[in-house]
């Protein structure tokens, strides 16, 4: 089972085969702060209408991120930081929960690859 980083949605919707494999044959989540950053890409580059639609196509296996999660989301943030890597609170927040869930991240994010958790899909 996988949880979706924005990154790999948003490289499916483009297209990328890499993310479809995964993304069409296997039981997957994310939640809506992914699904926040997918609507933000969908109405800067290709409008509201379509934003919209990008965010209904997932919005079925969005997952509620428990208190417990995002705390150590932030904690795992600090220690991504003090290594010079710099991820985002929505990035942090979904890589904790697939940790915490026993699920495997999956993203394009460098940031992320080799890390336990991870299925790291690059463009």
């Amino acid at each position: 089972m996988y949880f979706l980083d924005s990154y790999a949605i948003i490289e499916y919707l483009k297209g990328n085969t890499k993310f479809t494999k995964i993304i069409d044959n296997d039981p997957i989540h994310t939640s809506d702060f992914q699904l926040m950053e997918v609507y933000y890409f969908g109405i800067k580059d290709v409008g509201e209408e379509e934003a919209e639609k990008y965010y209904e196509a997932f919005a079925s296996v969005k997952v509620l991120i428990p208190e417990k999660t995002l705390k150590n989301a932030m904690k795992t943030r600090l220690e991504f930081q003090k290594k010079d890597c710099n991820v985002s609170y929505v990035d942090a927040i979904g890589y904790q929960y697939a940790v915490d869930n026993n699920l495997k991240f999956v993203t394009g994010d460098l940031a992320f690859k080799g890390l336990k958790s991870v299925e790291y899909l690059g463009k």
